[in-house]
């Protein structure tokens, strides 16, 4: 796999970007790859001197694209160019790094390995949520992480159906309900005590947010289906109650709204260096590899 166009995507919030941006750019350019910066990391970190580009340009021209900055920045990017098929590949800029998984110190090492042909590409599912109110549908969105339904900020418990595959599942009482791609079982499922699935499973997990009855735990099932959710109660209704996408993009909710969840038709691909796998990035990010001292 020869990667002749490489575009970049940064975080540009972050003081300091332009000068890893620029290292890296260097390092492709050398290696006699046509580097592309997408616009709004272009404006806001002064890189002016490479081509802007949208992230439609992107999609359509780049063979590869290094995302700089922390996961959020990934799943962004990840949602955009999904339907475009591109390999991603993640720079830690950020703070814990779970799929931004390449070091800063040691981001262009990895990426001349990358260029010289020593990676691993593996597919990751996403999440494709509808909000349905009256039969009308509201909106839909791609998740890369979760999708998560959750009360307001100052409304009581939300009441939850759960059906799968029109098979009724369960009611639930609680704080929220997350619905998490094996890639999102390391992020806000796995705070409300989810486990931990590999990005091989071919499933999704359920993950109640301080349920009122402790029974309700997770459960893990098949990407074969589709859920579908329907609010039956909001504590405090005028408060009302959200679904969120990867936390980047939400909806307001209001009583008796349907949230569909199914398999997405797109995948995203992840391009990692040879040496990092998931296992590595369990024990670096979770601190698997320290033994209890007595």
């Amino acid at each position: 796999m020869h990667f002749s166009t490489v575009a970049l995507i940064g975080r540009y919030q972050d003081s300091g970007m332009d000068a890893p941006l620029r290292a890296l750019a260097a390092v492709l350019t050398n290696a006699g790859r046509t580097v592309l910066i997408e616009e709004e990391t272009a404006t806001n970190t002064g890189v002016a001197e490479l081509p802007a580009a949208t992230i439609e340009e992107i999609g359509k021209q780049a063979d590869l694209v290094i995302v700089m900055g922390g996961d959020g920045t990934m799943l962004g990017a990840a949602r955009l160019l999904a339907p475009y098929n591109i390999p991603l590949i993640g720079i830690n800029h950020g703070r814990l790094g779970f799929i931004t998984d390449i070091p800063l110190q040691n981001a262009l090492q990895a990426i001349q390995a990358v260029l010289d042909g020593h990676f691993t590409l593996e597919s990751r599912t996403l999440l494709e949520a509808s909000v349905i109110r009256g039969g009308q549908t509201l909106t839909t969105a791609l998740a890369l992480n979760d999708v998560v339904l959750n009360r307001s900020g100052r409304s009581g418990m939300i009441e939850i159906s759960v059906e799968l595959d029109d098979q009724f599942m369960y009611k639930q009482r609680s704080d929220g309900l997350i619905i998490a791609t094996p890639t999102g079982s390391t992020a806000y499922a796995l705070s409300a005590n989810g486990p931990i699935l590999h990005p091989g499973v071919n499933a999704f997990l359920l993950v109640p947010v301080a349920p009122q009855t402790l029974s309700n735990r997770p459960i893990v099932i098949p990407t074969s289906g589709t859920l579908k959710l329907t609010l039956t109660e909001i504590g405090r209704a005028e408060m009302g109650a959200s679904v969120h996408f990867d936390m980047q993009t939400w909806s307001n909710l209001q009583l008796g709204d349907q949230i569909t969840v199914k398999k997405a038709q797109h995948q995203i691909q992840f391009l990692h260096p040879k040496g990092l796998s998931f296992f590595s990035t369990l024990r670096k990010k979770l601190h698997w590899n320290i033994m209890p001292e007595s």
